[in-house]
C-alpha cells in the first residue's frame, strides 16, 4: 500500500513540475502583461516552471533601483 501511495506522490510532483521555454511563456496568456519582464529575466536555453517564473518576476519587480 505504501509503495502505491509513494508512486502516486511522485506522479503528482512530476505533473506539478511541468516546464516551459522562454518562447512558450512569452506567448502565453498568463504573462501577456509581463512580456517585457520575461525578456529580461528568462534565458533562451533554459526551461522554467510557472513557480520559478513568478518568483523571477517578483524579484525583478521588487529590486532596488539606484
Amino acid at each position: 500500500m505504501a509503495k502505491k501511495e509513494a508512486a502516486e506522490t511522485v506522479e503528482v510532483i512530476e505533473k506539478a513540475a511541468v516546464t516551459y521555454t522562454k518562447e512558450q511563456l512569452y506567448n502565453s496568456k498568463r504573462y501577456a502583461e509581463r512580456k517585457d519582464v520575461l525578456m529580461v529575466v528568462l534565458e533562451e536555453s533554459k526551461e522554467y516552471t510557472l513557480a520559478e517564473v513568478d518568483e523571477l518576476i517578483e524579484k525583478f519587480m521588487n529590486r532596488k533601483v539606484d
